[in-house]
């Protein structure tokens, strides 16, 4: 399969493609005579494997990881259960973080008159 039909089966852009193949997250494909990547149905796999965790936001690094894991029929499932955790934590600090920024500027729309006049407390608190 060409790299534009991997990339579709897997849900990813071409340009993502070729770029996991240039950092080595997945194995360079062989090339067909023509000198067209060509992927089999592992490869396949895998990338979707890669665009899944990354829309839980495991970064290239976890990824790959992640991957060895898959790879790995050896795997203790506490491994996997521990990077899965660890992102789940971050997740939740994030989730902290944006409610707070939520709170704070909610505060401050609701305190602004919001007419012709200057003075405005999203302003003051911002300068």
């Amino acid at each position: 399969m060409n790299i534009s039909a991997a990339a579709e089966a897997a849900g990813l852009p071409v340009k993502t493609v070729r770029y996991y193949a240039d950092i080595g997250l997945v194995a360079a494909p062989a090339r067909s005579t023509s000198g067209y990547r060509t992927y089999d149905d592992a490869s396949i796999r895998k990338l979707a494997f890669i665009r899944r965790a990354r829309e839980f936001g495991f970064s290239i690094e976890e990824c790959r990881e992640l991957l060895g894991l898959y790879e790995d029929q050896n795997r203790s499932s506490a491994d996997v259960k521990r990077i899965a955790s660890n992102k789940l934590e971050e997740i939740r600090a994030k989730q902290r973080e944006l409610q707070a920024l939520h709170d704070d500027l909610s505060h401050l729309v609701e305190s602004c008159n919001g007419d012709h006049r200057p003075d405005c407390p999203i302003i003051e608190y911002l300068a």
